[in-house]
């Protein structure tokens, strides 16, 4: 005590006045009721105060009281202990004031938190709700102690959500490493919207984590668009499995699904369709395929290999021509165009139409009439045109062989055919599905094809495309024997390379003037290529190759 009080040892005790007079002024008035009171009930007491010493510091003393009564009832002494908490008082109020600043640190954090317009959570370490920001209870229209509450998740996250997400969370929280969840959550409009949360723990010095962040993004609109793309793709899918595989259009690659894509989009309007690729990509089998998905599926489907007609007589073969219009024309004729009425035509190698043929398709294309060969009547027309072509196009507009307009007005949707070296994925399905349509035909049974063989198909570059291997594939069904399908390594040999496309200035130069010379041969023996010479009256070959 007198270590305490700052007093000198003394016999005598410092009397109880003493003590008062050393105590702080304000804390005085509250210490002498207590320990009045406490000897009038006869009660134990506890109290603290503030003690100065001579040099005038402070001392804080906790003080705990006992008085001690006679058999009468009557106090006869206090009895107690002073004890110098002085540090204790010190330590909590450095804590205090620690808290208090934090407080205000958490305070303004959350002002800046609830500042942004991002969607903010923390959790504890087991992943209960500490705190959620004003955007987050804006969205969900519930207050902070709703977020606390244990019940919170089934409020406001989606009933199919709830058991994924809660052990998804578990699992994550367990491993303690950043992590991400998609998840709907109830706004307070009644809908559910799609969230993707990140989750970010944050650690003491120890490495234990204290607290988890999270930051929630609104992903609605991508998984709209997800969900979007995931019918259309489905429905692409559907279409494809019913429409296509008939029309012998096989394989999965991705290139042949774009134009497979392409196609199951333009079917149903009536534009204009130009189909490029290299010779035996199958642009025929291109062009049915939109035409058997098309409106106009009920009606005819006309192919016309502009190449295979000699020019003289292409325009009389598209559009017809009326009798005596030429050398030869003993009766009217109608031409594919009015054959193809109200359904398709299909133009392949568009390329080679002579120029004025270009011009009279271009009416067609822009007036939807035409007129027959030596006539004047103008016929009106409802086709949908599909052209195709091997050849480069704007090569041949800059050679002056094809018209400029014409190519615009063909090129409404363009489609391009991938070469068979772009699709190798799809080359084991086609070899099966061939191998099946030939065995069937040469009543074969071949159950099963050679390993090697699919390897040396993928690595050979089919410079011929599908035709060269529906012809390879048929000639091994035909000298194969036994019941596995192999193909003879040499059959490839041979190419090995991408034949060059006959285009070009220089070529179609060629091509015109052998051209010149056979019709010229052809006059001056009158249409007779062998046998004996003779004079044909009034012959006139030209026109008629």
């Amino acid at each position: 005590m007198y270590r305490i009080f700052g007093l000198d040892p003394d016999p005598t005790p410092p009397s109880y006045m003493e003590v008062v007079r050393r105590m702080h002024p304000e804390d005085a008035r509250y210490y002498t009721p207590v320990v009045e009171r406490a000897i009038r009930d006869r009660t134990d007491f506890e109290a603290d105060y503030r003690l100065l010493l001579p040099n005038g510091a402070a001392k804080y003393i906790h003080v705990v009281g006992h008085p001690v009564v006679n058999a009468s009832g009557d106090v006869i002494e206090l009895f107690g202990t002073a004890m110098d908490v002085t540090e204790q008082h010190e330590a909590r109020a450095a804590l205090q004031t620690a808290f208090e600043q934090i407080k205000a640190e958490e305070t303004e954090l959350r002002r800046m938190t609830d500042a942004i317009a991002s969607y903010i959570y923390v959790f504890r370490p087991d992943g209960t709700a500490l705190y959620a920001n004003q955007t987050v209870l804006d969205y969900i229209g519930l207050t902070l102690e709703d977020v606390q509450r244990e019940d919170q998740r089934a409020r406001v996250f989606h009933p199919e959500d709830l058991e994924r997400l809660r052990e998804e969370r578990q699992k994550a929280f367990a491993r303690g490493k950043p992590f991400e969840l998609e998840q709907r959550a109830l706004g307070k409009d009644g809908n559910y919207r799609w969230f993707l949360v990140r989750y970010n723990p944050l650690r003491d010095d120890h490495g234990n984590i204290i607290r988890w962040y999270a930051t929630g993004t609104d992903i609605e609109d991508r998984k709209r668009a997800e969900e979007s793309m995931r019918d259309e793709n489905l429905a692409l899918s559907e279409q494809i499995d019913h429409a296509f595989m008939f029309e012998e259009i096989v394989g999965s690659s991705p290139a042949l699904q774009t134009v497979l894509s392409s196609i199951v989009k333009v079917a149903p309007t009536d534009a204009t369709v130009l189909i490029t690729g290299e010779t035996g990509t199958g642009k025929e089998l291109i062009a049915r395929a939109i035409h058997k998905v098309s409106q106009r599926a009920g009606n005819a489907f006309i192919a016309v290999n502009c190449a295979a007609v000699p020019s003289s007589l292409i325009t009389s073969e598209l559009f017809g021509h009326e009798k005596g219009a030429f050398t030869g024309a003993l009766q009217q004729r109608k031409g594919r165009f009015e054959l193809a009425h109200s359904g398709t035509i299909f133009l392949d190698e568009i390329g080679e139409l002579p120029a004025e043929t270009q011009i009279a398709l271009l009416r067609v294309l822009q007036e939807r009439q035409f007129e027959r060969v030596g006539g004047n009547r103008i016929i009106p027309t409802d086709v949908r045109v599909i052209a195709a072509t091997n050849r480069d196009l704007t090569a041949a507009i800059a050679a002056g062989t094809f018209r400029a307009d014409l190519f615009y007005w063909l090129n409404v949707f363009p489609i391009e055919v991938p070469p068979l070296r772009k699709r190798r994925e799809d080359i084991p399905m086609l070899v099966e599905y061939f191998v099946k349509c030939y065995t069937e035909k040469a009543r074969k049974q071949i159950r099963k094809i050679d390993k090697n063989t699919l390897k040396l198909c993928q690595s050979y570059p089919w410079p011929g495309n599908i035709r060269e291997l529906q012809n390879i594939v048929e000639r091994s069904v035909i000298l194969g024997t036994g019941d596995t399908f192999w193909i003879d390594e040499a059959w490839l040999s041979s190419q090995d390379a991408t034949p060059p496309q006959s285009s070009g200035p220089l070529t179609q130069s060629v091509q015109n003037y052998e051209k010149q010379l056979i019709e010229a041969a052809l006059a001056e023996s009158n249409g007779k290529v062998a046998g004996r010479m003779e004079r044909l009256p009034n012959s006139d070959f030209r026109g008629h190759r």
